[in-house]
């Protein structure tokens, strides 16, 4: 049965529009049982959680298996949390594609001072640090509907209504996903190759956008998981830095390693002869 996929920004509506959608299938759909997977069931402090970059990637581990799990004939699948990872969402369509179910992706769409006040009209327990809903905003990587992974892909603004029906009509009539020799065979350690890369470059990026602001020339920073430090000699751009993630990540699904352990020191590599020249 169908997968849905929630996504948007902190505190953008997500919970919410995931409530309707459960009482909506729960209402029309009284013989099938109606799942609702869930980040706040994984994550016990959002600080800690969206602050650590280990954390956060067992976390969404643990989601995909819940959702892996509970994905049957019978069965309807909402995923309710962040997705901001194109790279995370991308895994989530495989597993439909593997489970031969339908898929679909609704955004719930705000802007970051809407989701900065909602999110600061929560209970204090369920905030998000001012800090780390910036961190996340900035970091978002929106969903397309040119991208297969996020479509059909349903977009609903901050006081819009949510099309509930034509959603349910696109689930239940469209044909199911068709698994390839790729998910077939290999569904995990492919998909999960491609979501450490994403992660582990996106943390390095962050890390010298952070740390070059109190630097000098000839200053070295440290990266997690690498032996290797990046020399600063000059400020880098946001920009130039994720041109040369897009390059390394390019070249490296073409070149994959097997120890995803050795892509930060890689991109480290990398990182100090591109940024030399």
């Amino acid at each position: 049965m169908p997968l849905v996929v929630m996504c948007g920004f902190p505190a953008s509506g997500k919970t919410t529009r995931c409530r309707e959608i459960y009482d909506y299938l729960s209402a029309q759909y009284p013989s099938k049982q109606v799942h609702i997977v869930s980040d706040e069931q994984e994550c016990v402090s959002k600080k800690d959680m969206y602050t650590n970059s280990h954390k956060e990637r067992e976390m969404r581990g643990n989601l995909k298996s819940s959702v892996q799990r509970l994905l049957g004939k019978e069965d309807i699948v909402i995923l309710d949390s962040l997705n901001y990872i194109k790279g995370f969402r991308y895994e989530l369509y495989c597993v439909s594609k593997s489970s031969r179910t339908t898929h679909c992706v609704v955004y719930c769409i705000t802007d970051a001072e809407t989701s900065k006040l909602w999110n600061s009209l929560r209970a204090e327990g369920e905030r998000y640090p001012e800090e780390v809903i910036d961190e996340l905003i900035m970091r978002f990587e929106f969903p397309s509907s040119g991208n297969r992974w996020d479509k059909p892909l349903f977009s609903v603004i901050k006081d819009g209504s949510l099309d509930i029906a034509t959603i349910c009509t696109t689930l239940f009539e469209q044909k199911a996903l068709i698994p390839n020799q790729s998910t077939q065979t290999q569904p995990l350690s492919s998909t999960n190759f491609l979501y450490e890369m994403d992660q582990i470059t996106q943390d390095i990026i962050t890390t010298l956008v952070t740390a070059q602001k109190s630097l000098c020339p000839g200053d070295k920073i440290k990266i997690k998981d690498s032996r290797e430090d990046i020399t600063f000699t000059r400020p880098f751009s946001m920009a130039e830095l994720q041109r040369h993630r897009r390059q390394f990540i390019s070249y490296t699904k073409m070149h994959p390693v097997e120890d995803t352990s050795k892509l930060s020191n890689l991109f480290v590599q990398y990182l100090n002869k591109s940024l030399q020249n």
